[in-house]
């Protein structure tokens, strides 16, 4: 009968959800699953998602023709559960205020349906409050009732449970009675959308109750949701859990810190690792958190499990300093090559660098090598947000001080895979960043990479912040590769007069530079600042500069104008541009610490900027957009440069002689 009905119909000037596929399609589908009946699988019923509906908006012609055929496939008990299931998902995406005149009497009936899993389904097809409860009355599956208690408190909170409000909040009110445990924290869930404190009112035993190994298996058994594929495990109502206490972040705190300590002493891993999961997620996001945390991870770092182990390594890592007097047991994990597979890198890495963020010097033998290593991996991706391994020059450059012991094994690995190593690459840029008397030992190792255009600038400006030191590099200057830029030939003329010691040769340099391309390219406008009076010259073609970019050229210009005439205005205006919007929640961090540290050289901050810094101070916010262990490093390095900044304006160092003692 289905099929005589459905070859009856006549689809001609009706339109699909997708302009590429033609109409005929709709009918094709729907033929598919009718003829094949109970050999019909959920990769039949997939090409009706985009035939028949359109994602949050109106559906096509075609889907008032068809929703009486996805009505009767889902409701007949000859296909298979699971196509029927998919086909419910599929009216749920149909569900619109166009097709509200059809006859959906079939899709509501499905709610009363003999299979379990098809009136879980029917719960997403925006039944309404009355059938809902309709349904509660007479439901006795405890894995039905479990999701139609969740649906019932989303009505009532979004408004559309109408007069019957009360009676829904006295369904929640009497389960919040009842003897089932696994119902029990799905009415704490349900009950929180209306009252967001009842669960502080209900932590013990929320703690209690997904702490119960024995209660484990009953969460897979009863908690689904509609839109889910599956049932949620006890460890991902861990997050859920969590979340009901985000409001109120010392009570989610306690909560998460509880859930871990209750884990430890029952041995119960799985729990452990996952509130530990939730735990490194409050870490990035909340500076407040780090007290409780670090006795926390430093008693787990001799857990027995491995996944245990490398959580507490990585929390210990990004915490820096504080972590010191767990260093002896960090050290210990150094020959642990066990590792989660589910995480980034092995505990003995993870060790390594959080022994070398506290500055402990066991962390150096064998540092380079497992670098090396590192960089030399392919493949292996890993999510951004979860503990992972560091980015090799964020170990390597806060090490400047062990330069001493590092440097060999370095230069080695940069002189055995020139620019072709990625880690003779980053190697150079730790070099670059570290300055001084550490590159004069690396120049016959930088020579050879000159004639490559992937690490010539790199090496032209270790050459230029060497000067006559490097005056051997002279005769290697002419094989250089730069790419073909006014601003590289720039680079490589002042390069040359740096090293050949022609102080006004490279003023000459950079000031035709700023002349004619205004400098900004490879940092060159910023080099004409050291030059301090003597650039005087220069300074309208740096204000213009200033005055006509923005972002980071902006700040390079206000600062460089600084240093050449001494005067502190303009510059801290445009200082406060980027200082300012972040005391108001601004997110541009990366420009907020250059301007700290521009501020921090002239040593003089305006009032509306001591304002701004002492309302980032007290923010628990990350002072970052990064993901994972990069936004709470990046937020301690700016915090960092806030209190020097505060310190240094307090200190009342006037500006000129804070510029002639760089």
């Amino acid at each position: 009968m289905l099929l005589k009905a459905l070859d009856a119909v006549v689809w001609d000037g009706l339109e699909t959800g997708s302009p590429t596929e033609p109409v005929e399609d709709v009918r094709r589908a729907l033929r598919l699953l009718v003829t094949t009946g109970a050999a019909a699988t959920e990769e039949d019923t997939y090409p009706l998602y985009s035939l028949v509906a359109r994602d949050g908006c109106e559906p096509p012609s075609a889907a008032a023709v068809a929703l009486p055929f996805v009505i009767a496939l889902a409701a007949d008990p000859v296909v298979r559960v699971k196509a029927r299931c998919e086909l419910v998902d599929v009216l749920a995406a149909m569900r619109a205020p166009g097709l509200n005149g059809e006859d959906w009497s079939g899709a509501w009936a499905l709610l009363a349906d003999p299979e379990p899993a098809i009136r879980r389904a029917g719960m997403a097809l925006a039944v309404g409050t009355e059938r809902l409860l309709a349904r509660w009355r007479v439901e006795t599956d405890p894995a039905v009732r479990l999701p139609l208690l969740l649906a019932l408190a989303s009505e009532a909170a979004a408004g559309r449970a109408g007069e019957q409000a009360d009676e829904v909040r006295a369904v929640l009110a009497h389960t919040l009675d009842t003897d089932d445990p696994v119902l029990w924290v799905a009415a704490v869930h349900a009950s929180a959308e209306l009252d967001r404190d009842l669960p502080l009112r209900h932590m013990d035993r929320l703690i209690e109750v997904l702490s119960d190994l024995a209660l484990r298996p009953r969460f897979e058994e009863v908690w689904y949701t509609p839109n889910a594929d599956g049932p949620w495990t006890r460890e991902a109502l861990v997050w859920s859990a969590a979340a009901l206490f985000e409001h109120d972040p010392e009570a989610e705190l306690a909560f998460v810190v509880t859930l871990i300590e209750t884990a430890r002493r029952s041995t119960d891993t799985a729990l452990c690792r996952e509130a530990l999961d939730v735990a490194w997620q409050l870490l990035t996001r909340r500076g407040s958190v780090e007290g409780a945390l670090l006795p926390l991870a430093g008693g787990l770092l001799t857990d027995p499990d491995v996944a245990v182990r490398q959580r507490a390594a990585n929390i210990l890592a990004v915490l820096g300093p504080p972590a010191a007097p767990y260093a002896d047991r960090l050290a210990e994990l150094l020959d642990d090559d066990e590792a989660d597979g589910h995480l980034d890198g092995a505990v003995r890495e993870i060790a390594r660098w959080a022994l070398t963020r506290i500055d402990d010097p066991r962390a150096l033998p064998g540092l380079i090598e497992q670098l090396r290593a590192q960089a030399e991996e392919r493949g292996g991706g890993c999510v951004l947000s979860d503990p992972r391994r560091p980015e090799i020059a964020e170990v390597l450059i806060p090490l400047r001080a062990h330069a001493d012991v590092l440097l060999p094994a370095m230069l080695e690995t940069i002189r055995q895979g020139g620019a072709q190593a990625g880690a003779a690459r980053i190697f150079l840029h730790v070099l670059e960043a570290w300055g001084g008397d550490a590159l004069p030992a690396a120049l016959p190792e930088l020579l050879p990479l000159l004639p490559d255009t992937r690490t010539s600038v790199t090496v032209l400006k270790m050459l230029a912040a060497m000067g006559p030191v490097a005056a051997s590099a002279e005769p290697a200057l002419r094989t250089c590769r730069v790419l073909d830029h006014p601003s590289g030939h720039t680079l490589v003329a002042w390069t040359a007069a740096r090293i050949g010691d022609d102080r006004q040769g490279a003023l000459s340099v950079l000031g035709e530079a700023v002349m004619t391309e205004g400098g900004q390219g490879l940092g060159l406008l910023s080099a004409l600042g050291e030059f301090g009076r003597d650039a005087a010259p220069y300074a309208d073609k740096v204000r213009a500069v200033m005055e006509n970019s923005v972002h980071w050229s902006r700040l390079d210009a206000a600062l460089t104008l600084w240093e050449i005439t001494g005067q502190v205005e303009p510059t801290l205006r445009v200082l406060e541009e980027s200082v300012l919007p972040i005391a108001d929640g601004g997110e541009h961090f990366w420009l907020f610490g250059h301007a700290l540290r521009a501020l921090i050289r002239m040593g003089e901050i305006s009032p509306a900027i001591r304002t701004a810094l002492l309302t980032v101070r007290q923010s628990d916010r990350r002072l970052s957009v990064e993901w994972g262990y990069s936004r709470i490093l990046q937020d301690k390095e700016l915090r960092g440069l806030v209190e020097e900044a505060l310190g240094c304006a307090s200190a009342g160092v006037p500006a000129d002689d804070v510029r002639r003692g760089l």
